[in-house]
């Protein structure tokens, strides 16, 4: 792998040296102080165009790439200099020259600095959008994908410089609460102007400086002046065949934003794969919530019970009808005062179909050896219905007083049935139904009393219900449960859970300057916990009669109640390079779960330390390491004694005595960021260590499991260690590359139970390796491609599984109106013993035709033309260390013709 990519990147080198010339020199005024980030370019005298440009490093040096036997005008200009500029004449060898800027004519230096494609100011970096575009460019996400330093994943999550985008703004106003996959979707190419990079972002500007910011990244859209105070957007319907029925696609999207109001309107309605917002997206939707406790100490996390009713991962499932809107405003009645909000509506029905090899292979500690194998088949049909709604407002008066109040609803109808054939038990058919509804509302208040003073008070409640319905009708009861008659000719059993939260998390920080680059912060915090679990059993027997199982141990009706009080000391300093911000909380905690009769109460202190550390080598080149110590506690799902179904061949009891963990994090993060020679390098490291975990103790009996939640002795800790190093790098204004590698070892330690009733230690290790290598065109009259390779190893214990993902997209503007787009991705999965070994590949393809000025434009797409049945997916669970290979089957080839409308 590594002589591959070596071999590329001398090539690709080669390649560059032999077709072009290198100016280069160093950038100063007239006092000869060098100049960072001073802008440079070349403009082509015969085409006009500019072939190339360049920002100074902190050594005032610039680096230009240029065509031989080429005349060209150099430019250069600097905010407060008055601008240069300069005609030379290349030849076949490399130049060096200096610039010196001297005077003072900022309206001309500023319009060279505006005709750069980047550019730099303070924490800002600004794209100019037109400077990357070759006219294929749809969505914000295929311009994200072409600017120096920035990527774009399938989840439509952003990164820039290695650093993931917190928020998505457009003209200063939240897209949807800065969601970066709805506005990475939907968000069109042609109306960005500029994108600007929020670097050390902190929306609250009272807290600026006092926080450790620098991993904030945010985006802010700016929109073209023909988009501003006008609506736009686009229609977009189209029809077409799939394998059995016909295909449509109806995708509205229109666009208001003025100073004073903005509006968001997004419609989808579909059968041929697009999936606006997943489950995944709908449970990970915090609506810009931000986690107020991260320097509390301690981690209470409320767990969800979602009976694993998750949607698809993506568009590839055998079948999806979608339906979706959303619309999100933002109002200003007057300077200091902004209302905003959103609402989103999403309708899926999906059809999933899987194959699965399902292997566990071990021996005990007697020696006796374990061989399961089963093959099971799986259909299900998932229904949902998922609303999301929010209303914020944040009153501003002055750089001294910032207020906040959001609230956030979330609710949903889920349903899903399936029907599986397994080899070992039989036909298995279940249903699973829940209608989730939470409230999240958030207050914050900041005041900055002077100079030396800052208070902040941030409040949050959570509210909560969960009513999940689980039924199994099965050919064999792998089970024993007091009162279940064995009698029947098929074993047709329910659960109905209810479970309520209200959680409230209040904190009130002082900040204090002792001198302008240190200060002082006193944390005073609690969180509050409330909640009630109830569930009980029941079966439908042959004559349709319902015999409810009532013994305590297949009921629940739990309460629980957790308090966490605690105070925090933090000392922040700037020592030149260096940033220090120790810290330590001191915590009481107090539990007291009520069940069965009886309650049980826990109190206990905790002194718990953090510390962080940032060397900011450059302006953009530091190193970060993080260190905290955490109290982990469960919620009352894990508490509950009675048996709880999680699946058809699953049963789980809680365990009251449980008590927390501990964990230890220590994190160590490199970035660099270049624009002088556009590149960026990021990497990190992290080591966790939990001790007193919170672990299985389970009788695992063929692929039948019953389980609880035990603390494992401290002398078996759970560890694991990851690490991720990236490098991009773009060459000469039209090519641009990267390299990936992710590592990530565990170890974790589970109880298991013999079928004696006897107990040893499993102890499973998993190791997982991601290599990645792309390499990218970026012209504006040729076509252009995209050329990635990933190869993953994941080693499960006993089995080793590899997957290589060659792929291969392609662009194409050509004759001022057509577009082509199409990509190819090819997939081998493997294990070592070569007892699995398959392949499959995909390939995409869309011609589009839009005359320059036109509001209409006429599409041809097709998807899976080549028409593949399946994907393969492996995993590992590390109870019993069994392996599981999926074949999960993917949408038939649909083609598709659409007309757009834009506005």
């Amino acid at each position: 792998m590594k002589k591959i990519i070596l071999l590329f990147a001398l090539t690709f080198s080669a390649l560059i040296s032999a077709q072009s010339v290198k100016v280069t020199g160093i950038l100063k005024d007239s006092k000869d102080v060098v100049l960072e980030s001073a802008n440079v370019m070349a403009v082509n005298q015969g085409t006009k165009a500019m072939d190339s440009y360049n920002l100074t490093n902190d050594k005032g040096q610039f680096s230009l790439t240029l065509k031989p036997n080429t005349e060209y005008k150099i430019k250069a200009g600097y905010v407060g200099y008055a601008p240069f500029e300069k005609i030379i004449t290349t030849g076949k060898e490399n130049m060096t020259f200096d610039i010196v800027l001297s005077g003072s004519d900022e309206i001309e230096a500023i319009e060279i600095i505006k005709e750069m494609p980047v550019r730099i100011s303070g924490d800002t970096i600004i794209y100019n959008s037109d400077s990357f575009t070759n006219g294929t460019e749809k969505k914000l996400e295929d311009v994200l994908k072409k600017l120096p330093g920035v990527s774009v994943n399938k989840d439509g999550e952003i990164e820039v410089e290695g650093k993931k985008v917190q928020k998505v703004m457009v003209e200063g106003k939240d897209f949807f609460d800065g969601d970066t996959k709805i506005a990475t979707k939907n968000i069109p190419a042609d109306a960005l102007d500029k994108i600007q990079v929020l670097r050390n972002y902190n929306e609250v500007s009272n807290l600026k400086g006092l926080e450790n910011n620098e991993d904030n990244v945010a985006l802010n859209i700016k929109l073209k002046e023909g988009k501003k105070n006008f609506w736009f957007g686009d229609m977009l319907a189209g029809a077409g065949v799939g394998d059995t029925e016909d295909r449509s696609i109806l995708n509205p999207k229109l666009f208001y934003y003025s100073p004073k109001y903005s509006v968001n309107l997004i419609g989808n309605i579909n059968n041929i794969g697009e999936l606006p917002l997943t489950m995944q997206d709908y449970f990970k939707f915090t609506g810009g919530f931000k986690n107020m406790m991260k320097k509390g100490g301690s981690s209470f996390n409320v767990s969800s019970n979602d009976l694993g009713i998750m949607g698809m991962r993506n568009n590839r499932a055998k079948n999806i009808d979608a339906k979706f809107g959303a619309a999100n405003f933002s109002y200003n009645p007057s300077k200091a005062l902004t209302i905003s909000g959103f609402g989103i509506y999403s309708y899926n029905k999906t059809d999933l179909q899987t194959t699965n090899i399902y292997q566990r292979n071990e021996k005990l500690p007697n020696g006796t050896p374990i061989n399961v194998v089963e093959n099971r088949e799986d259909f299900s049909r998932q229904k949902t219905d998922l609303g999301l709604f929010k209303l914020s407002s944040s009153y501003v008066p002055s750089t001294k007083l910032h207020v906040d109040y959001d609230v956030l609803l979330k609710t949903s109808n889920q349903l899903e049935n399936q029907s599986v054939f397994s080899s070992l038990q039989g036909d298995i058919y279940t249903t699973k139904k829940q209608k989730p509804l939470s409230v999240n509302q958030n207050l914050n208040y900041y005041y900055t009393l002077n100079d030396k003073n800052v208070l902040a008070f941030e409040l949050q409640n959570l509210f909560q219900q969960e009513d999940p319905f689980y039924n199994a009708n099965l050919q064999i009861q792998p089970f024993f449960l007091t009162g279940y008659d064995n009698s029947q000719t098929r074993n047709d059993i329910s659960q109905n859970r209810f479970v309520k939260t209200n959680k409230t998390d209040a904190k009130f920080d002082y900040y204090y300057m002792v001198t302008p680059k240190s200060n002082i912060n006193i944390t005073i915090g609690n969180t509050y916990s409330y909640q009630n679990f109830n569930s009980n059993m029941f079966q439908i027997l042959d004559n349709g009669t319902q015999n409810n199982l009532s013994s305590v141990e297949n009921t629940n009706d739990v309460n629980y109640a957790f308090n966490d009080a605690f105070l925090g000391v933090h000392y922040k300093i700037l020592k030149g390079k260096f940033t220090f911000n120790p810290g330590v909380s001191f915590h009481q905690f107090n539990t007291n779960d009520e069940q069965l009769g009886t309650s049980n109460k826990m109190s206990f202190n905790r002194v718990l330390p953090d510390f962080y550390a940032l060397w900011q080598m450059k302006k953009s080149q530091s190193l970060t390491y993080n260190f905290s110590l955490t109290n982990s506690f469960t919620d009352i799902n894990k508490l509950a004694e009675g048996y709880v179904f999680s699946n058809y061949n699953s049963l789980y009891s809680g365990n009251r005595k449980l008590e927390n963990s501990i964990s230890q994090v220590h994190t160590l993060r490199f970035f660099k960021f270049s624009m002088f020679n556009m590149e960026h390098i990021a990497a990190n490291v992290m080591y966790t260590k939990q001790t007193d975990i919170i672990t299985n103790r389970a009788l695992l009996t063929g692929v039948n499991q019953e389980s609880t939640s035990v603390n494992m002795n401290s002398n078996f800790p759970m560890e694991s260690v990851s690490g991720m190093f990236t490098y991009g790098r773009s060459f000469a204004r039209y090519y641009k590359a990267s390299t990936t590698a992710s590592l990530s070892w565990s170890k974790n330690n589970n109880i298991r139970v013999n079928p004696d009733n006897s107990e040893f230690v499993q102890a499973t290790k998993q190791f997982t390796q991601n290599y990645g290598v792309d390499f990218s065109t970026n012209f504006k009259k040729i076509p252009n491609i995209q050329l990635a390779y990933d190869f993953n190893i994941s080693d499960f214990q006993n089995q080793v599984y590899y997957e290589d993902n060659p792929s291969v997209t392609l662009e194409y503007f050509f004759l001022n109106a057509f577009s082509f787009t199409s990509e190819y991705s090819f997939y081998h999965n493997r294990n070592k013993e070569k007892t699995i070994d398959t392949e499959y590949d995909f390939l995409t393809a869309s011609l589009s035709y839009q005359k320059k000025d036109s509001k209409l434009e006429y599409k041809l797409s097709a998807t899976n033309l080549l028409n593949t049945t399946t994907q393969n997916t492996s995993s590992f669970n590390a109870l019993g260390g069994s392996n599981n290979f999926t074949s999960y089957y993917v949408q038939p080839r649909y083609i598709i013709f659409s007309l757009k409308y834009n506005l």
